[in-house]
């Protein structure tokens, strides 16, 4: 196993620096469609409301490697919608960003929604009384506090993203996965590969979970 990372160093370290960059801007794509659906989703509006229970029930329930195969081959392929470059692996890179980010934000919507719902009543009452809408109210009040609430839940979908951003690698992605395949195919060893792709997830994953796990200690809310 050594060998091979002697061997691999540095192509297995770009690999898992695109899975980190990967995993980041998914991330925060993530997390901003996903406070905006949770907001609809809790909207007095009732066309939003369905709207966003709509959007969960579709990508929470449809696979990520079909996601992907449809901005890949569906929405660049035929459409021929190429995200401002003309190169095919950074074409790649971003649809599978967009992917990620819409199928996780299906998971960050729900989690956020259940913090919104230990948000005490009196709470949203007392900023109507302030004459904020509903808007203020959720950003001011509501969401604030649903998000202290649900600290650990996000962490774990930040983790379900690192592991899940492997399935880019079907779309041409060079993250940890496609070298994996690659070193697979040229190496007689696939435990020891194995091995080194698995212990660098958890080098990944094991820290984030602390962390928020450390912030949701710091940060819970108090009822």
């Amino acid at each position: 196993m050594f060998d091979l990372i002697s061997r691999y160093h540095s192509e297995i370290l770009d690999a898992f620096w695109v899975t980190i960059k990967l995993t980041f801007f998914s991330a925060i794509g993530a997390l901003v469609i996903g406070t905006v659906v949770a907001g609809m989703r809790v909207s007095p509006i009732p066309v939003a409301r369905w709207v966003g229970a709509a959007y969960v029930a579709i990508f929470r329930n449809t696979p990520l490697t079909l996601i992907l195969v449809f901005t890949s081959l569906g929405l660049y392929s035929t459409l021929q919608w190429k995200l401002g470059s003309d190169d095919l692996k950074v074409i790649n890179y971003r649809w599978a960003i967009i992917g990620l980010s819409v199928y996780t934000a299906a998971f960050v919507c729900e989690s956020l929604r259940s913090g919104i719902n230990t948000v005490a009543l009196g709470q949203s009452e007392a900023g109507r009384s302030l004459g904020f809408g509903f808007a203020q109210n959720l950003r001011l009040i509501v969401l604030p506090q649903a998000f202290r609430a649900v600290i650990a839940p996000l962490g774990s979908v930040l983790i379900a993203l690192t592991k899940n951003s492997t399935v880019a690698s079907m779309i041409g992605v060079a993250e940890a996965a496609a070298l994996m395949g690659g070193m697979i195919e040229n190496e007689a060893a696939i435990l020891a590969i194995g091995a080194i792709f698995a212990l660098g997830f958890v080098i990944l994953t094991l820290p984030t979970g602390l962390f928020f796990g450390w912030l949701a200690k710091r940060y819970e809310v108090a009822r």
